[in-house]
Parts: C-alpha cells; sequence; structure tokens
C-alpha cells in the first residue's frame, strides 16, 4: 500500500540568481534572473512531481524572497508545514555563474542556514514522526548548529523506522578542507539506507574514481543502496542489486539541479516500491529521464 505520508526533505531553499550564459575567465555578468533553488527544495519538488507526497522542513528569512520561495514550493505541491519563517534572517541568495566548461560556481549571500535550522529543530520531532521517509544532504553539515540538527533527524528517524536518503550535493566552497567534507559525507552515508551520488561525490568519499568500484565500497560502509551517476555515461548501483543504466543524449544548456531531480524521482518511486531496494532497476529510467529534462532549461527546478 503506497503511503500517504510525506518524504520529508531536511535542508535549504535558496533563490539562485543565475547568469544564463557562460562565461570566459575573468567574465562579469550582465544579467542575474532569480530561481527558485536550495539542493534539498528541488528535491521535494522532483519529489512532488513524481507523484509522491513531499515535504521540506528547515527556514527562510520572513521577506520578500522568503514569501517568494515558500509560495513556490506550495504552488509544486509540497507541503511548508514544516518551513519555518525566521524573524531578523535574511533568505540566502545565491550567485550562479557557469564557466566555459558549463559547470556552475557557486556564491551564497545572506547565509542564515545555520539559524533557520536551529528554529526547525523545534518541530523535527512532529515532522519526522509524520513522514515515510527522511532526505538529507551534506549542506547541513557544514556548521556546527545545522550538523547537530541533521544528527537530531537521523536519530528520530532511526527510532521510527523511517529510510534515510542521502544525496551528498557537495559544494566545495561551502567547506574549509575537502578532508572534513569528506568525513561529515562518510558520516550521512553509513547512516543513510540509500546513499545517491555523482561520480565526483563518490570518489570524494572513497577514494575510488571507477564509479561501480565506489559503489560498492560505499554498500559496505552500511547503506542498503548505492545509486552512482556518471552524467551521460550512466549510471550505475550496488548493496541490493547491481544495474546498470544509460541515460538518453541531450543538449545541455545548464547542468544546476539535474542530481536533485534525480534523487527526487528516485525516492519517489522507492516509495512505490514500498522502499524495496531491489527493484529500483524500475525507476531509474525516470530519474535519468527527468535529471536529463531539467538540463534543458537554466534553473535547478526547470
Amino acid at each position: 500500500m503506497v503511503s500517504t505520508r510525506p518524504i520529508l526533505c531536511l535542508g535549504e531553499a535558496i533563490v539562485d540568481l543565475i547568469c544564463e550564459q557562460p562565461l570566459a575567465p575573468g567574465g562579469f555578468p550582465d544579467r542575474l534572473s532569480p530561481y527558485p533553488g536550495g539542493a534539498l527544495a528541488n528535491v521535494a519538488v522532483a519529489i512532488s512531481r513524481s507523484g509522491a507526497p513531499a515535504a521540506l522542513a528547515g527556514g527562510v528569512g520572513a521577506d520578500q524572497w522568503g514569501d517568494w520561495l515558500a509560495s513556490g514550493l506550495r504552488d509544486e505541491g509540497v507541503s511548508t508545514e514544516w518551513l519555518v519563517r525566521l524573524e531578523g534572517a535574511d533568505t540566502p541568495l545565491g550567485i550562479v555563474i557557469f564557466g566555459t566548461d558549463n559547470e556552475p560556481r557557486f556564491q551564497i549571500y545572506g547565509e542564515h542556514i545555520g539559524p533557520t535550522m536551529a528554529a526547525a529543530d523545534e518541530i523535527l520531532d512532529e515532522a519526522v514522526i509524520r513522514s515515510q521517509a527522511l532526505v538529507v544532504g551534506s549542506n547541513t553539515m557544514v556548521g556546527p548548529v545545522e550538523r547537530e540538527v541533521t544528527r537530531h533527524a537521523l536519530e528520530l528517524a532511526g527510532a521510527e523506522g523511517l529510510p534515510v536518503l542521502f544525496d551528498p550535493n557537495f559544494r566545495p566552497n561551502r567547506w574549509r578542507e575537502r578532508e572534513e567534507a569528506r568525513r561529515y559525507c562518510g558520516e550521512l552515508a553509513s547512516r543513510a539506507a540509500v546513499v545517491k551520488c555523482n561520480r565526483g561525490e563518490a570518489e570524494l568519499i572513497t577514494g575510488e574514481s571507477d564509479p561501480l568500484t565506489a559503489a560498492r565500497s560505499l554498500a559496505r560502509s552500511g547503506p542498503r543502496l548505492v545509486v552512482v551517476t556518471d552524467g551521460g555515461s550512466g549510471v550505475v548501483t550496488a548493496g541490493a542489486t547491481e544495474v546498470t543504466q544509460h541515460p538518453p543524449p541531450t543538449e545541455v544548456v545548464s547542468p544546476l539541479g539535474a542530481g536533485d531531480a534525480f534523487m527526487g524521482t528516485l525516492a519517489a518511486g522507492l516509495a512505490r516500491l514500498d522502499w524495496d531496494f531491489s527493484l529500483v532497476a524500475e525507476v531509474l529510467q525516470d530519474a535519468a529521464a527527468d535529471a536529463t529534462a531539467i538540463c534543458s532549461h537554466w534553473g535547478a527546478q526547470g
């Protein structure tokens, strides 16, 4: 029986201010266009679009940008019951610039993830108890306050027997050192039932450059299912089952949000399969297709 409880995404909603053209080194954008963003907000939207109930637990500032993000999430069918609006905090704005390699580079302003996550901690017990699964990322492990909130959520999910899904969504500029990121990503991976990461993140955590070898190494650390994506080269899984999936070719406008779309569709698909991870092959094609579709747009939510 498919659960009507939401898949709870713990993390940030931010405004992405995107330069809609690749810039050569030293280039300066002449225009920035606002799009809704934030890794876990993107995942929640993808879950909802895939037909599963989704909720975002986190926070935004009590400002015009926060109103805009919350309204957009509700329009997408994402529950904002546990999205805290914090007085005195600015909703984070992320400037996103693409180089000639078409990879995004981020600079975050108004960073208030710590205070908003601290406020969200007060409603976590209710949020987790009323959910069917928990999705987390590494951005809420950067600072000490949000790190403890994330750990609290994991403890609550464990006590309730909920599957935890982890997507590192590694952003180097948010960490002081790669080793620190590796350590905390490894901690979350070991406590998750499902780990979905790209090839670079898998190598960060395991030291293995081959996607399948890295997936197998991650599976031995605790997760029941590991999914490693490698752009146009395909997707591999390890743990409950080993599958290889090749995505359809596409012309990439922007890769921003593709991994989040994949994660959201994967989570929604696994929920429909009653969290039977051995059946993941049934949802990989949809996850890859939704990730590919996001690549044809500038914004992380399409």
